[in-house]
């Protein structure tokens, strides 16, 4: 199935590291496209490319939903599976047809690896040491995944109206009530950066917290909190450790990042929008194709 494979990766401000990205995805896959989120795209990217590689230059920043939405529309014909990347996710072709060979169980919708910190060598999901090599999931990120074509197109996408936080579990809660499955090898690791993360003292131990701008903690407890809403009767175990994490990153925000004030109350108006439905253009960072519509 790795002749048949198109590569979609999202980039916003990149640097080298997507470079390596599109080469090793070129290896493996019949084409690659790339949208560049970039207000006035990326220099990076004007240079010449590889033969098979597509740079999609939308006229604003779509957000990480749009920008896939836009690879989806504007993949060629005739591939039967889909692989999604960030900008920094380089998986090589053994890894890519190791994880796309599980599509040919007709139960399975799609394959993933489990995102692996190359800096402390280990899981960033602590759980996935308790789980088997091949565990189904309700959800994994979209970075690394390989989903058929055609279970793709017929969920109709990606959530654009949640820009980019928890567009990955929206969109795997509906690839399961489709009633396929979702696996994650977990001996197929995906390095993975989490942005900017800081170590602080808890207690007798210590904790990593990510120190995202205001208007990702708005979506990430939006979206979040909109999702519970959606799937509390469908899938009640996942919601409920949706709201524990989202607790901890409440708690977490209020113990060790500054302004305190300003960042809680974006979490309180994300929580606020997200039991009511609704949605902040003020949240929107500089340049979203959003903004103005």
């Amino acid at each position: 199935m790795t002749d048949k494979i198109t590569a979609i990766a999202t980039a916003y401000h990149p640097d080298q590291r997507l470079l390596a990205v599109i080469e090793a995805a070129r290896a493996s896959c019949v084409e690659v496209l790339v949208v560049d989120n970039t207000p006035g795209g990326a220099e990076l990217l004007d240079g010449e490319l590889p033969e098979g590689v597509r740079v999609l230059r939308p006229a604003g920043n779509l957000g990480l939903a749009g920008a896939l939405n836009l690879g989806v529309r504007e993949m060629a014909p005739g591939t039967d599976a889909v692989l999604l990347l960030d900008q920094d996710s380089v998986l090589s072709g053994e890894v890519v047809g190791r994880l796309a060979a599980y599509l040919a169980d007709p139960t399975i919708g799609a394959a993933a690896p489990a995102p692996w910190d190359a800096v402390r060598e280990s899981y960033i999901d602590p759980r996935t040491v308790l789980r088997p090599e091949v565990a189904d999931r309700d959800a994994v990120i979209t970075s690394g995944m390989v989903v058929r074509r055609s279970l793709l197109e017929e969920l109709g996408g990606f959530r654009e109206d949640f820009f980019v936080d928890c567009v990955d579990q929206d969109f795997c809660l509906r690839l399961r009530r489709t009633g396929m499955r979702i696996v994650q090898d977990k001996r197929v690791k995906l390095p993975h950066s989490l942005g900017e993360v800081r170590e602080h003292r808890f207690l007798i131990g210590h904790v990593r917290v990510t120190h995202h701008p205001r208007w990702r903690l708005y979506w990430v407890i939006r979206n979040g909190v909109l999702l519970v809403k959606e799937n509390l009767l469908r899938s009640p175990a996942w919601c409920l450790a949706s709201v524990l994490i989202m607790g901890r990153w409440v708690l977490l925000t209020a113990l060790y990042e500054k302004p305190r004030g300003a960042r809680l109350r974006a979490m309180w108006h994300g929580l606020r929008d997200g039991v009511r439905g609704r949605t902040s253009k003020d949240y929107l960072p500089a340049g979203s194709a959003l903004a103005g519509s």
